[in-house]
């Protein structure tokens, strides 16, 4: 049941892009937190892709839609090759990003979202590369320089892992279109720390039975089987460290496909 119900969630959903965001009530305590920030730098290359100065991605294959062109992600977006992307459970998480040659590149790294996926050419092979939005690519030049690292196309980088910060932002979920009491489906969003999404689970209203979600694609997860009863408690589980975050009845009984609903706390 459980592989009928994650095709039928490959065919049903659609990427959507307007929004209604609706904050409601939610009370949780996460885990004690782990440790993400990596202290290594490792090697890896850089391009960058879209306008010179521009935000990159219009959408991208983590399923974040218009939030791509918005801050806190504006500009700070990349896509991966797939020993980063991890099949979608990469999405969200979060890299520092610098280039080396100091004739032309500054000391400060960049950092980067993940939101989408570069699977073929510099990003093929087992490579470990970044498509950076050209924004982001530009940031990592000394002042004024930019345009001139820009021209250089394809960059030796060194990167890191990175916790996630979105200041004033707490961990939001976005019902998908096409969800019904049926089939719903979610989008994570404004993720702290790790960023990325390893488990899933709902619990419907008055139940104390935590229902385990599929992974869809991306940062989209969904659940199939119902009729479904709200308002809904969902509960994720970092890919990463593992930590667990709660947000009771944050999806109220009386939900609709297209809206953010979002929680009182992060990580």
């Amino acid at each position: 049941m459980q592989g009928r119900g994650v095709w039928f969630c490959y065919v049903v959903l659609v990427v959507v892009h307007s929004r209604l965001v609706v904050d409601v009530s939610a009370v949780a305590q996460p885990q004690p937190q782990h440790s993400l920030t990596d202290l290594h730098w490792h090697p890896a290359t850089a391009t960058w892709y879209g306008s010179p100065e521009g935000d990159g991605s219009d959408g991208g294959a983590c399923g974040y839609g218009s939030l791509v062109d918005v801050k806190p992600l504006r500009a700070r977006v990349g896509a991966v090759s797939p020993v980063l992307f991890k099949n979608g459970e990469g999405c969200g998480a979060c890299y520092k990003v610098k280039c080396l040659d100091s004739s032309i590149c500054s000391r400060r790294p960049v950092t980067i979202i993940v939101t989408d996926e570069c699977p073929g050419g510099y990003c093929s092979n087992g490579r470990t590369h970044f498509d950076l939005s050209g924004a982001a690519f530009g940031r990592m030049a000394l002042t004024g320089e930019g345009g001139q690292l820009r021209n250089r196309g394809e960059l030796p980088v060194v990167y890191r892992r990175t916790p996630c910060k979105y200041p004033g932002k707490n961990v939001a979920f976005h019902v998908n279109e096409g969800s019904t009491n049926y089939w719903l489906s979610l989008l994570v969003e404004f993720e702290d720390a790790d960023g990325d999404v390893g488990a899933m689970y709902l619990r419907e209203g008055g139940s104390n039975q935590w229902l385990k979600m599929s992974h869809l694609w991306g940062a989209n997860w969904c659940f199939v089987g119902g009729p479904l009863r709200g308002p809904f408690s969902v509960k994720l589980t970092t890919l990463s460290t593992g930590r667990t975050l709660s947000a009771r009845d944050v999806i109220p009984g009386n939900w609709s496909p297209q809206a953010t609903y979002t929680s009182r706390l992060n990580f």
